[in-house]
């Protein structure tokens, strides 16, 4: 028997690939793209003041005080041992490849013909972006990864599993130790699943599987600082949102909130305010450490004036959908770039230089292009961008296909789009991971519910099966 189980593998590995080949030549295509990426690039992007602070972490494996928890320190912490930032993007760029399989994947099973599944997984495998995110020590590619990987398990059968839903709580719990944005999108999921009745058991499981990592961590960082939550600095965020629209004479701030008001220093962007020294917050007495007044007066602010703050928000969600994508700050470069040349670490402190060389010794933060790979890289970013309008079109037709299973990926790309702005700023890094979710509630829109695989429920008597690899094939 376990012969003949090796040849039913073996011969299916040669048709499998056949069915899938255009979606085959895309993975290779890509594949070839991140090695050229890693040859025209190197040794991979350290940014200041992101980068360093992740490899502080993970050197010295603990919670992070500010902005986001300490998930994407672990997997630095984990690659350790290679002591290289190379290691380091090359385990990002095999996140990224995985990342288009779970979605072609998905896909193929829930009934989607094999080219709208094969082109949903185009902008994650050969967008210039991705390709740019993956070469950077920054937590965005774990991030994208584990939410895709949470909602591709979520959706994988029309009746959820114990198991199933207690890997996408986990996953969702991952993801927000990662940026803490995800966090609502836990919330969501388990609103979701409480509508459709998956049973008692199945939702207990996956808010289970939830909240416990996210109760053990803020546990954690209880011991360390003192505080029971995840990060700290939220409150500074949304005060930030609301200097955009702010004033005080319709909110009417307590006199301990009143010097959190717009004092005149003017940013062209909200998280400017964050950083700013002449803002409010770094004017006041401990500066961002006034964190709970912040959100008192930005709570306060959003109730006094919710017709301005809706505004400011939907105004920067919309730059998302610009052609020629947007300068926001306007001191930036709109998202990253391949460029050619030596990119030196200026105005990083020499004890952060220290911990990049702890990390990964010999590394100097020097980042350079290396011809003729870059070369390449340079021409080929700029068709392979996915500009604003298409966005926006992949969204809305996500949208149209809310009953035929496109709610979980829509609505959490929706999230995604829009709660970092909510909560913060807009920014074209925070739109990534909106992309590779939009892309599959697109692609199930196309879905024939007749070609979709028919799923045991509980109770079916189980029958033997030999499809091997082509299981997870449909009809193109």
């Amino acid at each position: 028997m376990p012969t003949l189980s090796k040849k039913v593998v073996v011969t299916h590995w040669p048709a499998a690939i056949a069915r899938h080949r255009v979606f085959a030549v895309v993975v290779v295509l890509a594949a070839v793209l991140r090695a050229v990426t890693m040859l025209g690039y190197r040794p991979g992007r350290v940014y200041w003041y992101d980068s360093y602070t992740y490899l502080d972490l993970a050197l010295n494996l603990r919670p992070r005080e500010e902005l986001q928890p300490s998930g994407y320190p672990f997997l630095l912490w984990l690659l350790r041992p290679f002591h290289s930032i190379e290691s380091v993007v090359a385990a990002q760029h095999a996140l990224g490849l995985a990342t288009g399989l779970m979605i072609y994947a998905v896909l193929c099973r829930r009934g989607v013909p094999r080219w709208a599944a094969t082109l949903a997984t185009v902008p994650v495998l050969l967008d210039g972006q991705m390709l740019q995110l993956e070469q950077a020590v920054l937590s965005d590619t774990l991030f994208i990864f584990l939410v895709v990987a949470a909602v591709v398990t979520l959706i994988w059968s029309p009746r959820l599993s114990v198991r199933a839903g207690a890997a996408g709580g986990a996953l969702l719990a991952l993801a927000t130790l990662t940026r803490t944005i995800a966090l609502p999108l836990l919330g969501l999921a388990l609103l979701y699943l409480a509508a459709r009745r998956v049973g008692r058991r199945r939702l207990a499981v996956a808010a289970g599987a939830g909240l416990l990592p996210l109760v053990l961590y803020a546990g954690w960082y209880d011991m360390e600082y003192g505080r029971f939550t995840l990060v700290s600095g939220d409150g500074v965020a949304l005060w930030a949102r609301t200097m955009t629209f702010a004033d005080c004479a319709q909110i009417k701030p307590p006199p301990a909130e009143a010097a959190l008001c717009p004092n005149g220093s003017w940013q062209d962007a909200a998280s400017e305010y964050v950083w700013a020294p002449d803002s409010p917050i770094n004017r006041m007495p401990g500066g961002r450490a006034n964190g709970d007044l912040a959100r008192s007066f930005a709570v306060r602010a959003v109730l006094a004036q919710p017709l301005d703050y809706a505004g400011s928000v939907a105004h920067d969600v919309s730059l998302a959908f610009h052609w020629t994508p947007a300068r926001h700050p306007k001191r930036v470069t709109p998202a990253f770039g391949f460029a050619k040349g030596r990119l030196e670490p200026v105005g990083v402190p020499a004890y952060a230089l220290h911990v990049l060389d702890a990390y990964a010794p010999g590394a100097t933060g020097t980042y350079r292009s290396v011809e003729p790979y870059s070369g390449f890289l340079r021409a080929y970013q700029y068709p392979a961008y996915l500009r604003g309008p298409f966005l926006a079109a992949i969204l809305g037709l996500g949208a149209l296909g809310l009953r035929r299973g496109s709610l979980v990926p829509w609505g959490a790309a929706t999230a995604l789009l829009v709660l970092p702005v909510a909560v913060l700023d807009f920014d074209h890094r925070y739109v990534l991971p909106v992309v590779p979710l939009a892309c599959v509630a697109a692609a199930l829109s196309l879905r024939r519910p007749s070609e979709a695989p028919s799923v045991p429920r509980a109770g079916d008597p189980v029958r033997p099966s030999h499809a091997g690899l082509g299981a997870i094939s449909s009809r193109s």
